[in-house]
């Protein structure tokens, strides 16, 4: 549960308390249900914080409006509260923001309001997420994945959860056993000196188009035969084909591994499908001895139709495992290996059912996490022209499409520092703000929803981009630089009235909140939308109230302490969502 740490809004909270309880004689009444009702009106001029009283009409058996009304003459002003008015259904309040805004912005300047405690009980939580597939080509499609995991990683380690970050790739499976037969007996191409994952991945195309054009001719038998010898070879660990696979299967890693690094992503524990292929035959065997599963039609497996869940195969006809089977055992690994209170899988909505099963399954034969199991979807990440298959090769590769990103930026925006900016800052800039167009046009969207990359539209210095809150850093940082901002000089916060100033006072308070919902919801998007209306709030602010030609130094030192409290805010925001901020652009 979210600690009440907002201290002035704390306050309001037990204001309205005290006049809850003194209207109904009562000591009946929650601050934190109170703290966690308050809510911002649509407009400045109508209030700064407002309470519904909706929830208080059954209790008082009087109108919204009445009860609004009765509350705002019995609450009465403090050194936080300047006006107490009644809105129709809803009490508002206009907050005295000389007394709140000393403690906000020295807190956010030095740091310390970033080191809140923000919610009551820490769990140890792992997040699984980015399982790419070795042998195929990394794509755009895969960093919506990997972008999202990665931020809700950092957002729950910022509530002060302790996070097991870990990842799942597929290094067995028919995929592989196509590429290995189309490099044994069909492919005609040299190796590359360099890039092998990602020769790799195409190679994968040309074997899955191989094999479909071999169905219903009289080569897709001995094809077959080869496939399942080739996994076999695999299962055993032994062979030509496994030896090949340990070299083909590395290049795949070491480009996974570029690609973490490129988008700064660490993980703390690497699961693989060939680390739990056996060992979860062995356990679903084991299973089926003590009658927790049947045969069906050769298939082994459990009955979920009670559950409108159908009949979950662990074991097919021929003896081999299932993704679920693999995932049955990957469950007790977790909890087992780290004693974890919970276990978050990262997975498109395609595996809603997969997961329903197997986690019922969890249930049914007596793993007792079963209930802290968790599927996370999120939809595809589609191009203009339509859906992506690595399959059929319709995906813009990664590595290409990073370099291009990276090219076009120093293109349209930092090749005219060439001279002034050594080579490698240039270099690193453009990397930053390539990895940042991504990593916010990924998150700004609700998992749920479908995202339509567009590169020139992601790279805008202007709207909903990363670029552009990364500008506005930049822009601050070069800003308060030029005025020589000294943060330690005290200040007249009492000067900060001006409404765009006292909107972006406003905004900031709500950072922490933001905060706790994203990660409650599993929403980084939220936090998104919060950085992008702090940005516009400061371009309103900047531009109406001059810093450089400000009415004396004691206004333009304080406009400065409030754009460098912006700037440290969208800064830290932007690092939860994994994007960092250059020093100028």
């Amino acid at each position: 549960m979210e600690v009440l740490h907002q201290e002035t809004i704390k306050h309001i909270a037990i204001q309205i308390k005290t006049a809850i309880d003194t209207i109904t004689s009562s000591n009946s009444a929650d601050v934190s249900e109170i703290y966690h009702q308050l809510t911002t009106p649509p407009h400045l001029e109508m209030g700064h914080l407002a309470f519904p009283a909706f929830p208080l009409s059954k209790l008082l058996k009087k109108s919204p409006v009445q009860i609004a009304q009765t509350l705002a003459s019995t609450i009465t002003k403090s050194q936080f509260i300047e006006e107490i008015r009644p809105v129709g259904p809803y009490v508002n309040f206009f907050l005295n923001l000389k007394n709140v805004s000393p403690e906000l912005i020295l807190q956010i300047n030095q740091g310390d309001f970033f080191k809140k405690t923000l919610i009551q009980n820490t769990e140890k939580i792992m997040i699984e997420y980015s399982q790419p597939n070795t042998h195929k080509i990394l794509h755009v499609g895969h960093m919506r994945n990997l972008c999202l995991g990665n931020s809700l990683v950092r957002l729950n380690r910022y509530l002060g959860h302790q996070v097991i970050a870990s990842t799942y790739p597929g290094d067995v499976g028919t995929h592989v056993a196509k590429c290995l037969w189309y490099l044994k007996y069909i492919n005609k191409e040299a190796l590359p000196t360099q890039n092998h994952g990602d020769w790799l991945g195409k190679i994968y195309v040309l074997a899955s188009q191989a094999v479909e054009d071999q169905k219903d001719t009289e080569e897709e038998s001995s094809t077959k035969q080869k496939l399942t010898e080739i996994l076999r070879q695999l299962e055993e660990k032994k062979g030509e084909f496994y030896e090949l696979w340990i070299t083909t299967r590395q290049w795949s890693l070491d480009l996974f591994n570029r690609t973490y690094a490129w988008a700064d992503v660490t993980f703390d524990r690497w699961y693989f499908e060939s680390e739990v292929d056996s060992d979860s035959l062995k356990r679903v065997n084991q299973l089926k001895e003590g009658g927790l599963f049947i045969e069906s039609q050769g298939a082994i497996g459990m009955d979920l139709s009670a559950d409108n869940l159908g009949f979950c195969i662990v074991i097919k006809s021929d003896g081999t495992g299932m993704y679920s089977t693999k995932d049955i055992e990957l469950a007790y690994r977790k909890f087992l290996e780290f004693g974890i209170d919970k276990s978050i899988y990262v997975v498109d909505n395609r595996q809603e059912f997969h997961f329903k099963q197997v986690f019922k399954v969890l249930e049914k034969i007596g793993f007792e996490h079963a209930k802290d199991c968790h599927h996370l979807q999120y939809d595809f990440v589609e191009l203009p022209t339509g859906a992506m298959s690595s399959r059929s090769g319709n995906i813009i590769p990664l590595t290409d499409l990073t370099n291009q990103m990276e090219e076009t930026i120093k293109s349209n925006f930092l090749n005219k520092y060439i001279g002034n900016w050594s080579d490698q800052e240039i270099q690193l800039t453009a990397h930053i703000i390539a990895d940042g167009a991504i990593k916010y046009g990924m998150l700004k969207m609700d998992p749920n929803r479908k995202i339509v990359f567009i590169m020139d539209e992601w790279l805008k210095l202007d709207g909903d981009t990363g670029p552009y809150l990364q500008y506005v850093c930049a822009r601050i940082h070069s800003m308060l630089e030029k005025y020589h901002f000294n943060a330690n000089a005290p200040g007249d916060f009492a000067l900060l009235n001006e409404p765009s100033e006292q909107a972006l006072i406003l905004k900031l308070m709500q950072f922490n909140t933001i905060i706790v919902q994203a990660a409650a919801l599993n929403k980084p998007s939220l936090l998104c939308t919060f950085l992008y209306e702090l940005a516009k709030i400061f371009n309103n602010f900047y531009a109406e109230c001059p810093i450089g030609k400000a009415d004396n130094p004691k206004m333009q030192l304080m406009r400065l302490h409030l754009s460098q409290a912006t700037a440290k805010a969208i800064k830290t925001g932007l690092e939860l969502l994994g994007i960092k901020t250059p020093v100028r652009m």
